[in-house]
């Protein structure tokens, strides 16, 4: 992974929590492992958002066996 040296203030505070949950042990994988986060969410977010409109436009319904009571 090609990167570049930015120098920026960072919260401590937020840092030790990120890489506590991250399990990360330094500041520069604590970055990256955060901001890959953020970006596999956003990813998670968009495909949930195509999953329903999928299922607004039927796209499901072949999986469903009783139809009717599905689609009130």
């Amino acid at each position: 992974m090609a990167g570049s040296k930015t120098p920026i203030e960072i919260d401590e505070e937020a840092l030790a929590i990120a890489a506590e949950v991250l399990g990360t042990k330094t500041k520069k994988d604590t970055v990256n492992a955060a901001l890959r986060e953020v970006g596999q969410r956003l990813v998670r977010i968009r495909a949930l958002g195509r999953l329903g409109e999928m299922a607004d436009e039927g796209d499901f319904d072949e999986f469903v066996d009783n139809k009717a009571a599905y689609r009130k």
